[in-house]
């Protein structure tokens, strides 16, 4: 196998394992990689980042799911904000200057950074 292949399968691996077990944080480990190793458009990175969180999610879901282990009630609130969080994020991604996104990345990192020492 292609060692670019499995690098990426690799790298594919940890962010969905850390995604399952947190709940979240893939992202944190894709869109560093596919940016500073695969020197990756950051918006390209952003939004294939986002595709690869849909399956991780879906596939944690599905177990989470098999074990009771959902709000329905809570989820159903947070999937309608996410939703239009989801619309507004998007739109500004591929409208943004790729510096301050840059920027504003490195600031949410240290701001929930922080949130979890704390």
């Amino acid at each position: 196998m292609n060692k670019k292949i499995f690098g990426n399968i690799l790298i594919g691996f940890f962010a969905g394992f850390i995604s399952g077990f947190f709940g979240a944080g893939g992202g944190l480990i894709l869109v560093p990689y596919l940016t500073l190793i695969l020197k990756e458009d950051e918006v390209i990175s952003r939004a294939t980042t986002i595709l690869c969180i849909f399956f991780m999610v879906f596939t944690s879901s599905f177990f989470y799911f098999n074990k009771d282990s959902i709000d329905w009630y809570l989820a159903l609130k947070c999937a309608i904000g996410g939703i239009i969080g989801g619309i507004i994020g998007s739109k500004l991604l591929v409208n943004l200057d790729k510096k301050i996104l840059k920027i504003s990345f490195i600031i949410f990192l240290i701001y929930a950074g922080i949130k979890m020492i704390l």
